[in-house]
């Protein structure tokens, strides 16, 4: 009798632990087949009007129709992304509060002494959803015609090449110290605290050439006040078939773009995780989405969380090398 009450009790006591770990597997499910049941807040570290804030409100409408709940943009400037960072940290892993991530954490990540955050260890990667190269832009009636121009004149005048980009820890300043590298050559990087002041300088004849993404130049591209010699990516722009790459002038491996993805807290359940991803990879697709990125000179798409984790990684190794290589001084 004694032999069979233990073996009922351990029994009893089996059907008990199963019957409590049920429920506790039971959220991620759920999640994953109602979820959204209520608005998504998406974090961001831009300002309203900025081109990851415009680019990320065309999204999130379109999520909001897919998924039948609203995605709100939640915008939190501030330097190397620490105020949304600690924002999104702080919110409950339930996916109803995701993050804007992207080459500006990458970047972050190799160059600031301490953060507190960890880009990888902290956040759940969703998807990318945008990219975007760099530009290398010339006053118009410049001599310099080609990236080839800017090659010969840097290796034949040894530091008196002034190059216009934003101020130290960017990506357009650390774009000029990969071209140092990469091609060999002494130039003057000369930051400015802003794009339309590198522009206003570029127009002077203050700069031989400046480094800036498409949106901020786009007027003045299309007034022909600047001309694009070249641009920073492995491969030509979608909607500048005809400018070639620095790659291509014979820097090899200098490949410059930005990207933004997204991500959620560390914990997310991963069916949440890929619902997102899949329905991200969707709307992105949509004709609304597709034309702001052209507007904003974007390729908007999306991606696997797998895929958006190794843009990540793949970034905060190139600008870590950079950093030790070039010997740049850590940002306090």
């Amino acid at each position: 009798m004694a032999k069979e009450h233990k073996a009922s009790r351990r029994a009893f006591l089996a059907a008990l632990a199963a019957t409590a770990a049920f429920p506790a597997a039971m959220p991620d499910f759920a999640q994953a087949d109602d979820y959204p049941l209520r608005p998504v807040q998406l974090i961001i570290a831009y300002g309203a009007g900025s081109v990851g804030d415009v680019s990320m409100r065309v999204m999130t409408e379109q999520l909001s129709g897919k998924l039948g709940k609203p995605f709100i943009v939640d915008n939190r400037p501030g330097a190397a992304g620490i105020v949304a960072a600690k924002g999104a940290m702080a919110a409950q892993p339930d996916g109803y509060t995701l993050m804007l991530n992207g080459n500006s954490y990458a970047i972050s990540t190799a160059m600031f002494k301490s953060l507190p955050y960890d880009a990888v260890k902290d956040f759940e990667p969703v998807s990318l959803v945008a990219s975007f190269d760099m530009l290398v832009l010339t006053k118009e009636g410049s001599s310099m015609k080609t990236f080839q121009d800017v090659l010969s004149y840097a290796k034949t005048n040894p530091g008196k090449l002034n190059v216009g980009t934003l101020s130290s820890g960017t990506t357009q300043y650390l774009a000029v110290e990969l071209l140092k590298v990469a091609a060999g050559v002494n130039v003057q990087a000369v930051p400015f605290r802003t794009s339309p002041d590198m522009a206003t300088a570029l127009l002077r004849g203050d700069l031989d050439i400046a480094l800036e993404f498409y949106a901020p130049m786009q007027s003045l591209i299309e007034g022909k006040k600047v001309a694009v010699i070249a641009t920073t990516g492995k491969q030509r722009v979608y909607f500048m078939p005809d400018v070639p790459t620095v790659i291509e002038a014979g820097v090899k491996d200098y490949d410059v773009s930005s990207w933004n993805g997204i991500v959620a807290p560390k914990g997310t359940p991963r069916p949440v995780i890929e619902k997102l991803s899949k329905a991200i990879i969707e709307v992105l697709k949509s004709p609304e989405a597709q034309t702001t990125g052209r507007r904003l000179g974007m390729v908007m798409a999306g991606s696997t969380p797998a895929e958006a984790a190794e843009k990540l990684t793949s970034d905060i190794k190139k600008w870590s090398d950079l950093q030790r290589t070039a010997n740049l001084p850590k940002i306090e």
